[in-house]
């Protein structure tokens, strides 16, 4: 049986499916918002199936720099919030804005097919389908693990770390972590507290970022200072990191074979106190394996027990995968709408260097007020169509990132913030959600 409702699909109810319904809803534009899991607030529910949370897991922008517009994060979270934290303003913010009694919880979306006139079927796993004008695809790029194939034959545990919980599965066991993203340094640092060994191996080396800067979120003394050209920046903070920091290979760590902000940043300060104090070991990458022995390409040896692959993701889109393509990097204009399926949409596909959920409101912006202009037959939803089919922005900033899977698409926080204005300057779009009318608090914001 269809249901002929030529609404707007939200696919996902996380931090970018919130976006959406909001925007949305305060410019009266219908839409039918489904999630799979019994709450809101995606990957930060711990207890969502599938989910990667940890439970040392920290956001790696500071509170002040990562609320929604309108809706900023309270000032008794902590600088960098806990995951639990996250998960509860996630969770206020759907109450605020009304949002959440319009999610259709525990309903997973099986399929979404392109119809000949331009509308959308969408099929839940339950064989029920609708049809819809548009679809907003807000599932998330944390839940397809990245899983390389280790050289030789390891007869240790090897797993993903999208599975991995808490230290205490690292107690006993002698512990290599691969990959040195802020998921990989977090759960190293884990190892090195709890283990009976812990190593660390990445393939290049990094700058590392600490969390505070003069006893201040480092993200906060960027954003209000003095901004830079991008080069000059490189060198200022460069150097500064090297004072901070000092001379990396003298722990073991590679020296960077590149300039700072070209590759996703490491915001951690405690991978480099583990170091100092000999919890943990850095090695480089594995040239192979045999028996519980991994041998790096230092000529280097060790035994684990357990090897944690923390090597990303795949921004894989199961339900309307050919309507997207890439795998790694959706070709999406602005990194939300697509280029050669009109209707469809998709926000949380984003990789920058910065906080997200600020950068999700000002899409999910745009994405509403496109819809309102067409929907009220506005020039503007014209020329801005016209502006998918064929706008290609330069959205480095200056930087030149390194050839790497992840950094296919990258696009430099700053310039994708200052060019998402323009657009929405030029069509007459706001940029961020308006505060709601009251806000609530859910117990664990309240009292964290």
């Amino acid at each position: 049986m269809k249901e002929n409702q030529f609404d707007t699909c939200v696919i996902g109810a996380g931090p970018a499916g919130l976006a959406v319904a909001r925007a949305l809803a305060e410019r009266n534009l219908p839409y039918t918002h489904l999630e799979r899991h019994t709450g809101s607030g995606g990957i930060w529910d711990i207890d969502n199936p599938g989910s990667p949370m940890y439970e040392s897991a920290h956001f790696i922008s500071s509170r002040t720099l990562s609320g929604f517009g309108g809706f900023p994060m309270p000032d008794h979270f902590a600088d960098y919030p806990p995951h639990r934290q996250i998960l509860s303003y996630l969770r206020s913010f759907a109450d605020a804005y009304g949002l959440t009694d319009s999610i259709e919880f525990g309903v997973e979306v099986e399929n979404v097919e392109k119809n000949a006139d331009g509308t959308w079927t969408v099929t839940r796993s339950d064989g029920r389908e609708s049809v819809h004008g548009q679809v907003v695809v807000c599932t998330g790029s944390q839940w397809h693990p990245n899983v390389p194939e280790l050289p030789g034959e390891f007869s240790g545990e090897v797993r993903h770390t999208v599975g991995y919980r808490s230290a205490e599965e690292l107690r006993g066991k002698r512990v290599l972590v691969v990959g040195a993203g802020n998921s990989g340094c977090d759960i190293a640092c884990d190892a090195a507290r709890s283990a009976d060994h812990a190593v660390i191996s990445m393939r290049r080396g990094y700058w590392f970022i600490p969390k505070h800067l003069f006893g201040r979120p480092v993200d906060t003394i960027a954003n209000r200072g003095p901004h830079l050209p991008m080069w000059l920046a490189q060198r200022v903070f460069g150097a500064l990191l090297r004072i901070i920091n000092g001379d990396p290979t003298r722990l073991g760590l590679p020296k960077p074979d590149h300039k700072l902000f070209e590759t996703h940043p490491a915001i951690n300060s405690m991978l480099i106190h583990h170091l100092q104090h000999g919890d943990i070991t850095a090695k480089p990458g594995i040239a192979r394996t045999e028996g519980r022995t991994v041998y790096f390409t230092d000529g280097t040896s060790d035994h684990f027990d357990l090897v944690l692959l923390a090597t990303g993701y795949v921004h894989k889109v199961p339900v309307a995968q050919r309507y997207f393509g890439d795998e790694q990097h959706p070709d999406l204009y602005l990194s939300s709408f697509s280029r050669e399926h009109e209707g469809l949409f998709g926000i949380g596909f984003i990789e920058t260097n910065s906080g997200a959920y600020q950068l999700f409101d000002t899409q999910a912006q745009l994405i509403a007020g496109y819809l309102h202009d067409a929907r009220h037959r506005l020039p503007n939803a014209e020329r801005f169509a016209r502006l998918i089919r064929t706008d290609r922005p330069d959205l480095s900033g200056g930087l030149k990132f390194v050839d790497s899977p992840r950094h296919t698409g990258y696009v430099d926080s700053g310039a994708f913030v200052k060019y998402l204005g323009k657009v929405a300057g030029e069509m007459g779009w706001r940029t961020e959600g308006r505060p709601p009318r009251v806000r609530s608090l859910r117990p664990a914001e309240a009292t964290a």
